[in-house]
């Protein structure tokens, strides 16, 4: 799935274009996510480019270890911070990062490198192996792209999850967290549970549980 560039409306090109027009200025940051430092190459062009966001930051804190080893999908890594504390955090599993901003994977390439995280792929959509499943997928997704294109990009990956794999996605409340959770249910069906699992700072975190 891939995304022409497009414009805020204050002009700033929007993170979820395929080849960012922006010119590419790095910067460097030094991030903590849960007991984890890492140091960090961020660029314009790619999403919360000057820090790391606070819904992934809620994502990290909240969600519960992942299981040490099988594959796991980063879902719209941007420059990486969900892959790098996945990867961390399970040194036996193959993190798969997955964004259609091809700058984001270069950024997340380094940062794993820069981190000596050598268990972190990152890759477009094509790049995945047509039947991998996933025993965990981690998201903040692009809420921003609009209903459509974002139920699409949810209902291609969720269904990847292995029986008794989770999910765990973070969405802002005024951005339609709670609407969300219901829709997920009903497009999901009945393999699948779907539940808030944690609120904070104005943001939802839902959990997505494939039965066995």
């Amino acid at each position: 799935m891939e995304h022409k560039a497009t414009n805020t409306g204050n002009g700033s090109e929007q993170y979820f274009a395929s080849t960012p027009s922006s010119e590419d200025v790095r910067l460097r940051l030094t991030i903590h996510t849960r007991e984890h430092e890492f140091n960090v190459t961020t660029s314009h062009g790619v999403f919360s480019m000057h820090r790391l966001d606070l819904g992934t930051s809620v994502l990290l804190r909240q969600a519960p270890q992942a299981g040490n080893s099988g594959n796991m999908l980063d879902l719209g890594c941007g420059w990486g911070p969900i892959s790098l504390t996945l990867a961390a955090e399970n040194p036996d599993a193959t993190v798969w990062a997955l964004d259609v901003n091809e700058r984001a994977l270069d950024l997340t390439r380094d940062n794993a490198k820069a981190n000596g995280l050598d268990n972190i792929r990152p890759v477009l959509t094509d790049q995945i192996p047509a039947d991998m499943q996933f025993d965990c997928i981690w998201s903040n997704p692009p809420i921003r792209v609009g209903k459509e294109i974002l139920h699409e990009l949810l209902m291609t990956w969720l269904p990847r999850l292995k029986p008794q794999g989770s999910a765990y996605l973070v969405v802002q409340k005024n951005l339609g967290a709670d609407s969300l959770i219901p829709w997920l249910a009903q497009a999901l069906g009945e393999e699948f549970s779907v539940s808030k699992y944690a609120s904070s700072k104005g943001y939802r975190v839902i959990e997505v549980l494939r039965k066995a």
